[in-house]
């Protein structure tokens, strides 16, 4: 599941860490009230961990935190609007975010290895609230898609994505519930 909607939606927020709006921890107990989770994992960061712990509190569950869900770095363009960044540059990264990553920031490859690895820690029934961009990278390790193909669909704040993974196989899954 992706987070509310944060204070200073519509910038470029990585790892900056503006909590998220009421409204927004709202629309994300709602999309979540027909879940039933065993368990619950959350990027480190504040605006995806309050979400996780409100949607986790009627089922006496208290979520876990795990910087590897954490959003990806967007360096010197954290906080900033797209429409204040050079147009060229930004252009480059939406075309690949991995051979033009934001200047001081993280490449796509490396979200996709640490959302990798922290993969293969989830239980069966966990519901992980996380960002649009780790989404995105647990996509590309789970269902093989490439940084674009991960970009063909929205992923709107408290949006979720159902997948059903198999163990002990290549990365493998398929998209079960996209909301």
């Amino acid at each position: 599941m992706r987070h509310g909607e944060p204070d200073g939606a519509g910038r470029m927020i990585g790892h900056g860490d503006p909590p998220a709006t009421p409204a927004g921890i709202a629309a994300c107990i709602a999309a979540a009230a027909s879940l039933t989770p065993v368990a619950i994992v959350a990027s480190d960061l504040a605006r995806a961990h309050a979400c996780a712990n409100a949607i986790g509190g009627p089922h006496g569950l208290a979520a876990g935190r795990d910087a590897r869900w954490r959003e990806l770095n967007f360096g010197d363009w954290d906080g900033r609007h797209p429409r204040d960044l050079d147009p060229d540059a930004l252009a480059r990264f939406w075309a690949d975010p991995d051979g033009a990553p934001p200047p001081g920031g993280e490449r796509w490859s490396a979200l996709v290895e640490r959302v990798g690895a922290a993969i293969p820690a989830l239980v069966d029934g966990t519901l992980v609230v996380t960002h649009a961009g780790a989404i995105r990278a647990a996509l590309a390790v789970s269902c093989g898609f490439d940084a674009r193909q991960t970009w063909t669909f929205a992923l709107p704040y408290a949006g979720i994505v159902t997948l059903r993974l198999w163990p002990d196989t290549p990365p493998v899954a398929q998209i079960v519930r996209l909301a």
